[in-house]
């Protein structure tokens, strides 16, 4: 069965060549901009709507969709639409924990593969300057990132701790992907698919 990563995040998809998997990547395109109050929910959606968009086309296909977002004091972060925003988001999480949510959904249509689940991170920032926050923001690297920093790169800096799945910070839980797809029969230690 031909699998398929429905994400134009690089990160996603060197996390996902970690196993050694043959694998395409199709990113899908659908509305983000979903409204939808319980993060949890939100991020399974987008997820299940991701795999779902590419499903279409390719039914006989297992396809992978996957979204994050950072979720701190009852507000959800996703990926900042300016400087200013990433700055907003950034001081926001400065001194403080948040937690790191993936959602992550399997879809084979011609096998009737429907899964979704989450995965959550806590994540303690240290205190930050408005000076770091700007350097940082200088960068770029903020900009495609939900919650405006990636745990992978230069803001590795301002994390004190985690607790839970560093990978689902990146932007894929390999623990999660492990398990769900373990219940279709995949085995990823043994290449058995």
């Amino acid at each position: 069965m031909d699998i398929i990563l429905a994400s134009a995040s690089s990160r996603r998809r060197d996390i996902l060549k970690m196993f050694n998997l043959d694998f395409k990547v199709e990113p899908s395109n659908i509305d983000e901009s979903i409204s939808i109050d319980d993060p949890y929910e939100l991020v399974e959606k987008l997820a299940y709507d991701k795999a779902m968009n590419i499903s279409y086309n390719k039914p006989n296909s297992l396809v992978i969709g996957a979204d994050t977002i950072v979720y701190s004091n009852g507000t959800i972060l996703g990926k900042p639409k300016s400087k200013d925003e990433a700055f907003k988001m950034l001081k926001s999480l400065s001194g403080r924990e948040h937690f790191v949510i993936t959602g992550v959904s399997l879809i084979c249509k011609d096998k009737n593969i429907s899964m979704k689940d989450h995965e959550v991170t806590k994540v303690y920032f240290k205190n930050l300057s408005d000076d770091e926050i700007l350097s940082y923001i200088e960068t770029g690297d903020p900009l495609d990132k939900a919650g405006s920093y990636g745990i992978q790169g230069m803001a590795s800096a301002f994390v004190e701790k985690i607790e839970g799945c560093y990978f689902n910070v990146v932007g894929l839980p390999t623990s999660k992907v492990y398990s769900l797809l373990g219940r279709i029969g995949v085995n990823l230690l043994e290449r058995k698919f």
